[in-house]
């Protein structure tokens, strides 16, 4: 196993606030955005681990503040317990190094479920074999299923529930795939359900809990494909949000105000505030039509508050995020 880095390169910490990752184009606005002043008191560190390709998961444990987990699309999981002032590998004895999301269950910070396969489709993407868990903070791990999934973006835990969990399977990047769509599990990955899929093309890409009651639940499903002449197809009819008010056994489109297939619609990323659970944000792929978008109903209508093509120029890292303390009051699905 490699040893622990010193850090100098990789993951950036600014105070509080844990990677927003709004990824675009370098073209530079005519006019500032925002004031340059709104950050002045924030300052930025590199807390690493040193890497050779793209981090594109991470966790912190909010009853440890000094406790990271990094995945790497061809690099496994680290592990920092120090504020990222030395880091541990602590996948390398798995059967894949490629890592597309990391969840920590808040009520048992023991236990770690990662997704493997990046779920970031590309000319030099990665695929990996399925879901992996630690009972034991990372020290060990059990392969628990989903082994065709091949991409899994996302993973998000009940809050209150460490063995319920959901799993958005994006699936096989070259060509059609039944293991797709948003998967449940209700009893730590032992099993798992599919419980939201459009069809053979179509893969889930996002999820996101209610921060105060996870019997609501939303979803969203990407329909694209990759071709090894690298079309990048990232638009298509399945593409949507979809919204769970029964811990997600049924679900419902959430269509209003959000651009439309017809008019370019293609991944989305969702992100609900902490501080208030019916103002949700989206970062919508949809050509001139895409942009961030607001929603103060929980998802029922939206508007376009950003219009500024930078932050979803790449749909392959449209993703948005809501940083901040969740709310303790909660009601968990059993």
């Amino acid at each position: 196993m490699r040893p622990a880095f010193r850090v100098t390169l990789g993951v950036f910490l600014c105070g509080s606030l844990l990677a927003v990752s709004l990824l675009g184009t370098t073209r530079q606005p005519s006019s500032p955005a925002f004031s340059p002043g709104l950050f002045s008191e924030l300052t930025w560190r590199p807390i690493g681990p040193l890497r050779a390709s793209r981090t594109k998961a991470a966790s912190g444990v909010p009853s440890q503040p000094f406790t990271f987990y990094v995945g790497v699309v061809n690099g496994g999981v680290w592990k920092t317990d120090d504020a990222g002032r030395t880091w541990n590998p602590i996948f390398d004895d798995q059967s894949t190094g490629s890592i597309g999301a990391i969840a920590v269950a808040e009520s048992d910070p023991n236990i770690v479920y990662v997704g493997s396969g990046e779920g970031m489709p590309r000319p030099d993407l990665s695929t990996g074999d399925g879901m992996y868990k630690s009972t034991d903070a990372g020290r060990t791990w059990t392969h628990l299923g989903l082994r065709d999934a091949q991409q899994i973006p996302q993973i998000i835990v009940d809050p209150a529930n460490a063995n319920r969990l959901f799993v958005a399977v994006l699936g096989h990047p070259y060509g059609p795939r039944t293991e797709r769509g948003i998967f449940r599990s209700l009893d730590g990955g032992q099993t798992f359900e599919r419980v939201l899929y459009k069809d053979e093309n179509t893969g889930g890409i996002d999820l996101a809990f209610d921060p105060v009651d996870s019997h609501t639940v939303y979803a969203v499903l990407w329909e694209q494909r990759q071709g090894p002449w690298e079309n990048a197809v990232g638009t298509g009819p399945g593409s949507g949000l979809f919204k769970s008010t029964d811990g997600g056994t049924t679900w419902r489109p959430q269509t209003t105000g959000l651009p439309t297939y017809e008019e370019g619609l293609g991944r989305l990323g969702i992100t609900v505030a902490p501080s208030n659970r019916t103002r949700l944000y989206a970062a919508v792929d949809a050509g001139r039509n895409g942009g961030i978008f607001r929603s103060d109903d929980g998802g029922e209508t939206w508007r376009r508050t950003n219009t500024d093509s930078r932050v979803v120029a790449r749909p392959v890292a449209t993703t948005i995020s809501a940083c901040g303390f969740t709310p303790r009051s909660r009601t968990s699905s059993s």
